[in-house]
């Protein structure tokens, strides 16, 4: 490093830097709003594809009488962009993070068209993992965007704008999709897609390029991402199949679960020995990194399992249409906006983002310990949903200013990526078992009767469906209080 007085070589001139002025000068709103303005559409767009067809899926499993297979509409684009959320990372901060950014925005819309020409459910799975390929960019990028113009004192400010976006869009979507399935077709809620893409993608095409922060020698680790996209996916294929599709034991499900374990250690090994690693293994050797983004992933598995699962069992339990459910998700929108934006005055107040999930995610558990055991009603669900979110709301600000505070500007696109990795493993893994849960309690006969409601055995079996739901959201309570004991295990960080 050089000494003050002897200069080193100059670093090449940032113009986003240039626009909007160096990370560690204040950054004016009027500036703000520029640069917000262009990511506040990517950010929609992946936060309300992953939850959009939450209400939607039952319409469409009858349109392809297909209900079992239905949990891979949601994991099939959350295993893409949990797969793509480092590699976006390391491209954005090697070669620029609006080119990566643009990249992502128009893969996602080439997804979406696929998905509104799907004739059947595989044909949507396989086009919502091309969506997926895209989707995994969208926030990662747009996180680091804004860490790279924005100092780390002055986020807490904006962070709870961005994180309103994120959680609003999140819950919006299952609302969304109900009112469009009720009086639409699914479909077009793939077709709005293409011109929200197309007006993100003028409004970042606007900003400054940026400065890469690429090393010389530099490689893409392709050994690495193969090994774990592998593991990663069987992984998930695993905790989806075992338990309804075949035992737990037997030998399919321990032939996938060995084959994942030593993908993982593989991966591991490989990583570790890599100068410049796929996964961010550097960060994640840093104590508050690693407990943050474990917090985020507990934290994802319960909010996404929720959100996902939660207009299904309002449809089944209180034989309500998809545009009701979706409706009664608005409390939990509202606690999620409101938590979000309580966490980033008193962020900006202490300087202490690993102080509110200790407390929030007390709540969450509380909530959705009540679900589980309170019976189906309107009121009931959505007084909960709103004490859930208020503690949901607590964890993705802190988590972002946390590790990018950590990481420093040249990895701020790690330090997203990680914290991406870690939301859509969570959501990723927290689907997939509840899903597991649920439909391998409840019987394939159970289920279809379940939804189309036939007399006296039509509400008999939506009754044992309910038991099932009753019983995942115990098990997602008891996975929220892991989320506390590990939340209190990440060390002071100072803003």
């Amino acid at each position: 490093m050089s000494s003050p007085s002897t200069p080193g070589p100059a670093a090449p001139p940032d113009p986003i830097a240039q626009a909007s002025g160096t990370a560690e000068e204040p950054l004016s709103l009027a500036r703000f709003v520029e640069l917000f303005t262009a990511v506040m559409l990517p950010i929609l767009l992946a936060a309300i594809d992953q939850t959009l067809l939450a209400t939607a899926t039952p319409a469409i499993a009858r349109d392809f009488d297909n209900l079992h297979d239905s949990t891979w509409i949601a994991v099939g684009y959350l295993l893409a962009s949990t797969i793509m959320a480092p590699l976006y990372g390391r491209l954005g901060d090697r070669y620029g993070r609006r080119e990566a950014l643009l990249g992502a925005l128009g893969l996602f819309a080439l997804g979406s068209l696929a998905c509104t020409a799907s004739p059947g459910m595989w044909w949507l799975i396989a086009a919502r993992v091309l969506q997926g390929l895209g989707g995994g960019g969208l926030m990662v990028m747009s996180q680091a965007l804004i860490g790279e113009v924005v100092s780390p004192r002055q986020r807490p400010r904006f962070q709870a704008w961005l994180s309103g976006v994120f959680v609003l869009s999140s819950v919006v979507g299952p609302v969304l999709g109900g009112l469009v399935v009720s009086r639409y077709s699914w479909r077009w809620l793939f077709v709005a897609n293409l011109p929200l893409c197309a007006l993100a993608a003028w409004r970042v095409g606007l900003l400054a390029k940026g400065a890469g922060h690429a090393e010389p020698g530099q490689g893409h680790d392709a050994a690495g991402v193969l090994m774990f996209a592998g593991c990663a996916g069987l992984s998930l294929l695993w905790l989806t199949l075992a338990g309804h599709r075949f035992g737990w034991l037997s030998l399919p499900s321990l032939a996938m679960a060995a084959c994942a374990l030593l993908l993982g250690w593989l991966l591991l090994r490989h990583e570790r020995r890599q100068r410049h690693p796929f996964l961010p293994v550097e960060l994640l050797r840093i104590p508050a990194t690693a407990w943050t983004a474990l917090t985020v992933v507990l934290f994802a598995a319960c909010m996404f399992a929720l959100v996902f699962f939660l207009p299904v069992y309002l449809q089944i339990a209180r034989h309500g249409s998809a545009a009701r459910a979706g409706l009664l998700l608005l409390p939990l929108t509202a606690g999620l906006v409101l938590g979000s934006n309580v966490t980033g005055r008193i962020i900006a107040r202490s300087g202490r983002p690993d102080l509110p999930p200790r407390y929030g995610l007390v709540l969450s558990a509380l909530a959705l310990l009540a679900l589980a055991l309170a019976p189906p009603s309107g009121l009931t669900v959505g007084v909960l949903g709103l004490i859930a979110g208020l503690g949901f709301g607590s964890v993705m600000p802190s988590s972002q200013l946390l590790v990018q505070a950590v990481a420093g500007r040249s990895r701020l696109g790690a330090a997203a990526a990680t914290i991406s990795l870690a939301r859509s493993t969570g959501a990723s893994v927290g689907t997939a078992v509840f899903g597991s849960l649920v439909f391998g309690i409840a019987s394939p006969g159970d289920l279809r009767a379940a939804l189309n409601l036939s007399g006296s055995a039509g509400a008999a079996a939506a009754q044992r469906v309910t038991q099932a739901f009753h019983i995942g959201f115990g098990a997602a309570a008891l996975v929220a209080l892991a989320a506390v004991f590990v939340a209190r295990r990440v060390p002071r960080v100072d803003l």
